[in-house]
């Protein structure tokens, strides 16, 4: 392949990739349908909370335990961070997808949080014997309940409007003053709930008999608490769609679970039950929160590597700009300057006393084949960028090389270099482009011109052709020149890299890539005692 095709191919695919990388319904959580894999992890998890509650509930059940005083603090911070982290994350994917019910569900978990606060600060013992802030027995189990059934009421609201239509409309400010709207009414709601059941907790129905001890009363709260998460996972279940669907029914299958293990087997604070319904209120809180760091992980992978590859390919868009320049500039020099000598020629011609036409007209004849030379030329370098087939005919390659060896004709006569040609007469053809074919020709034996200019003594080029094997031919171009260091032999044929004081570093590479295109090799060799042979095979033209 040539080389500059190749570098656009690569800027093609990284765009590719960044593009696809950039595409939010792909990658969002809200958006991503759960894979095999996850829901099979799921239903692992289900079954593991489901062990846990039976073990939890029976054998463990008369375990006795005693009460922790800084448990409670614990247990309340642990549910304030990972909850406003939560909302933090879903308020972040709303302004981005502006959807409704992205907004519902980050507002329920602030809103867990924001209760988190008041249920730590009136438990009993934690400020006050019997509760803090001014509150009584009965101010933080009615803070308990408004804190998940508010939760349940936001997840069913959640599932109903994931429907809706997305703000579309709105500004960006617009979407930062609805999301401020919505936590400074969530913040007085719970403000206005911390007041009601502080300063009326003795208004409250009576569901702790003390600090420990729970009333039958409590039956009566939980189920109709435990009925909303149910609702809430039934009408999830039946329009799941997302990770995020999928991550939430398992937030609200744990809750019921804590739930349960408030009443069953025996509903009192600080039992086997009760401090298991608090670590799974602390883990369902964290199965979304853990679901949205993997993803902010995963976005922000995604975005450097966007980025990594935009940078990719502003450098490859500017290395095939510079392929392109030097490509032009190396391959128009050798018709540029034999239409220069050949156009001298032509002016000493004609200056004479007695102007010889013939000789001028010969001249200027070699201008003119020049001149569509370096038009193949161009036209040749063009194809470079295009995918179709390249048009190839049934070629001799003895004659490719009298034709090359007569474009540089003028170099050879300059430098003084004696020409030596061992033609095998009995070379099948080959297939390949003439024009692409007088380029590899042409640029390797101005090297070799190139090699020998500055060397004393004989400087002799000699061109061998002969057959390789059954399916290929070989053509060598050998001088005694300064020859390629062991060390440069690897690299002379990457782009960009060259021994010359004023060469580009393109001429190998663009040698090696049409021989490779054409399905042969190109290599170098030492020239014992001094000098380098490059070498190239082509394949010899079947019969179809």
């Amino acid at each position: 392949m040539p080389p500059i095709e190749g570098f656009r191919r690569e800027a093609n695919m990284f765009v590719e990739g960044s593009a696809a990388g950039l595409r939010a319904d792909e990658f969002v959580l809200s958006n991503l349908s759960p894979s095999v894999a996850q829901r099979r992890f799921a239903l692992g998890v289900v079954l593991v909370l489901l062990v846990v509650f039976v073990i939890v509930a029976g054998p463990l059940s008369g375990l006795p335990l005693r009460r922790v005083d800084a448990f409670i603090p614990a247990y309340g911070t642990a549910i304030f961070v990972i909850d406003s982290i939560t909302a933090a994350l879903l308020f972040a994917q709303f302004s981005v997808l502006r959807s409704h019910a992205l907004l519902a569900l980050a507002n329920g978990y602030f809103l867990t949080a924001l209760i988190a606060i008041p249920w730590t600060l009136t438990f009993p013992g934690v400020l006050a014997p019997e509760g803090g802030l001014g509150g009584g027995l009965q101010s933080t189990v009615w803070l308990y309940v408004l804190s998940h059934a508010g939760f349940a009421l936001f997840a069913i609201v959640y599932t109903l409007l994931k429907d809706a239509d997305p703000m579309g409309a709105l500004s960006p400010r617009s979407i930062r003053a609805r999301v401020l709207a919505t936590v400074g009414s969530v913040t007085a709601l719970v403000c206005c709930a911390t007041v009601f059941v502080t300063a009326g907790h003795a208004f409250l129905p009576r569901i702790m008999l003390d600090t420990a001890e729970v009333s039958y009363l409590w039956y009566y709260v939980i189920g109709p608490m435990a009925g909303l998460f149910v609702v809430a996972l039934v009408l999830l279940w039946l329009r799941q769609r997302s990770v995020l669907d999928l991550w939430l029914m398992l937030v609200l299958f744990a809750y019921v679970i804590e739930i349960a293990l408030t009443a069953f087997p025996i509903p009192y604070r600080f039992s086997v039950g009760w401090y298991a319904g608090r670590v799974y209120g602390v883990f369902s809180g964290s199965l979304v929160l853990l679901t949205l760091m993997k993803e902010v992980t995963m976005l922000y992978g995604e975005l450097l590597r966007a980025v990594v590859a935009q940078r990719r390919e502003r450098e490859v868009r500017l290395l095939t700009g510079d392929a392109v320049a030097a490509t032009v500039a190396h391959e128009i020099k050798q018709p540029l300057s034999a239409m220069t000598m050949d156009a001298g020629t032509s002016l000493r011609w004609l200056d004479r006393a007695t102007p010889n036409i013939e000789e001028a007209k010969a001249a200027l004849q070699q201008i003119v084949n020049n001149g569509h030379r370096m038009g193949a030329v161009i036209d040749n370098i063009r194809t470079l960028f295009k995918t179709e087939a390249r048009i190839r005919t049934s070629l001799d390659v003895n004659n490719l090389i009298r034709e090359a060896l007569a474009l540089v004709r003028y170099d050879l006569q300059t430098h003084r270099v004696a020409v030596q040609t061992d033609y095998n007469r009995s070379l099948p053809p080959i297939e390949g482009n003439e024009v692409q074919l007088q380029q590899v020709l042409v640029n390797l034996i101005t090297n070799a011109i190139d090699s020998m200019a500055t060397e004393d003594g004989d400087r002799v080029l000699s061109l061998r052709s002969k057959v390789c094997d059954s399916s290929s031919l070989m053509v060598s171009v050998e001088d005694v020149g300064k020859g390629v260091e062991p060390s440069a032999i690897d690299l002379i044929f990457k782009p960009q890299f060259t021994t010359k004081v004023h060469g580009m570093g393109m001429g190998l590479s663009i040698c090696r890539s049409i021989i490779e295109a054409h399905g042969g090799q190109l290599w170098v060799t030492a020239n014992l005692p001094r000098g380098a042979i490059f070498h190239f095979t082509l394949p010899i033209h079947r019969q179809h």
